[in-house]
C-alpha cells in the first residue's frame, strides 16, 4: 500500500509531494493516521541543510510534531489500540519518518493520548514546544511554586508554552519580548518586558530587588543567553537554553554560584534512549490542557500536504503569527 508524503529530494530544494510506501509497524510502534502536522523552524533549517545536529539523510520524510489516530499496533504494544487519538514528537531527524506523511510508524513509547480538550490541529503543535520546556524547567531546573521565572522570548512558541508551564508549577512568570509582543504576554498572566527599551540591569533591579531570577529559560540564544547569565539568582539561580551553542562567557554565571543546563529535545529520538520520558511528559502536559492550565497559540492560516511549502516559507520567515500547523487528513 502507499501513502502520499512530502518528500526531502535534496537539501535546499522544495519537498516532493509523492507517493511512497505506507509504513508498517514493527515490534514496539504504531501506525498512525496523521491528522495534523506542526511546522517548527526546525524543520526549515533541516530542508535547507543547515541543522547538521538533526542528522537527516535525505531522501526523507520531514515533520517533528503529530496528531492523529491509531490505525495498527505492533507486536508488544498494549498502551494503544486502534482508533485511540495521539500525540507526540514522532520523527523527522536521524532515520525516524517525519509527520508530513498520511501515516508514520511511531515508537509508541514517544506518544501519548491527545488531550480530550484540544483539537487535532491545537494537539499538533505542542509537542516540540512542550518537550522542550518541561526537561528545561521541570527536568533540569525544578521549577517550583515561589519562585520567580524569567523566560526570553515568551510569545515564541517554546516561550509561550515555558510561561503557562511555569505559572502551572506555581511560579511568578516574568517574559521579555519586543513592543507588539507586550499584550500577548500580559494575556497569559505573566509580567511582560520590553527588552528594547529595558537594560538587564534595569529588569532585575525592578522585578528582584537586585537578587535576580530563580530561574531563566532562554528560548533566544546568542546575546540573551549572555544577559541570562548576568540576570540569574546569586547562588541558588539556574539558567536554561535548548540555544546553547556558540561561543559564551562563565564568568557572570559563576560569579553569582549559579548554574546553567543544556536541553537537547532532539536526544531520544536520534539515539533512542529516554523516549518512555518523553511519553510520559506528553501525558503530563495533557493533564495540563485538560485542566485549562495550558493551551498552544496557533497561527490561524490552513495548509495541507499540497501547500506544505507555502506553510515552510511562512515559520523561515519568521512572520507567523503562532505555530503554523499542516492539515493532512480530515
Amino acid at each position: 500500500m502507499v501513502m502520499r508524503a512530502a518528500v526531502l529530494r535534496e537539501f535546499d530544494v522544495p519537498l516532493l509531494v509523492e507517493e511512497i510506501d505506507r509504513p508498517i509497524p514493527e515490534r514496539g510502534q504504531v501506525l498512525v493516521r496523521i491528522v495534523a502536522s506542526g511546522v517548527n523552524p526546525l524543520d526549515t533549517k533541516i530542508q535547507a541543510g543547515k541543522a547538521a545536529h538533526a542528522r537527516v539523510q535525505p531522501p526523507a520524510v520531514l515533520g517533528l510534531d503529530l496528531a492523529g489516530v491509531v490505525a495498527a499496533a505492533g507486536a508488544d504494544v498494549t498502551d494503544f489500540a486502534p482508533g485511540d487519538e495521539v500525540y507526540g514528537l514522532c520523527g523527522g531527524v536521524g532515520d525516524l519518518q517525519g509527520s508530513l506523511a498520511e501515516y508514520a510508524a511511531v515508537d509508541a513509547r514517544l506518544l501519548a493520548r491527545k488531550p480530550k480538550t484540544l483539537s487535532m490541529r491545537e494537539a499538533a503543535a505542542l509537542p516540540l514546544a512542550a518537550i522542550t520546556s518541561w526537561e528545561g524547567l521541570v527536568d533540569r531546573a525544578g521549577v517550583r511554586a515561589g519562585q520567580k521565572v524569567l523566560v526570553h522570548g515568551g510569545a515564541g512558541g517554546v516561550g509561550y508554552v515555558s510561561v503557562q508551564l511555569a505559572q502551572a508549577r506555581g511560579a511568578e512568570a516574568y517574559a521579555t519580548g519586543g513592543p507588539a509582543s507586550m499584550s500577548l504576554i500580559e494575556s497569559l498572566g505573566a509580567v511582560a518586558i520590553d527588552y528594547t527599551s529595558t537594560s538587564v540591569e534595569e529588569y532585575v533591579r525592578r522585578y528582584t530587588d537586585g537578587a535576580g531570577f530563580d530561574i531563566i529559560a532562554d528560548n533566544v540564544g546568542g546575546s540573551t543567553l549572555d544577559a541570562s547569565f548576568a540576570a540569574v539568582r546569586t547562588y541558588h539561580g539556574h539558567v536554561v537554553s535548548a540555544l546553547g551553542w556558540g561561543t559564551h562567557s562563565l564568568a557572570p554565571l559563576s560569579f553569582r554560584g549559579a548554574t546553567y543546563s543544556g536541553v537537547f529535545t532532539l536526544l531520544p529520538m536520534l539515539t533512542g534512549r529516554g523516549r518512555e520520558h518523553q511519553g510520559d511528559i506528553l501525558r503530563e502536559i495533557a493533564t495540563l490542557a485538560d485542566a485549562g492550565a495550558l493551551r498552544p497559540r496557533l497561527d490561524p492560516r490552513t495548509f495541507t500536504l499540497d501547500t506544505v511549502l507555502d506553510a515552510h516559507r511562512l515559520v523561515a520567515s519568521g512572520t507567523a503569527n503562532g505555530k503554523v500547523v499542516v492539515d493532512i487528513a480530515g
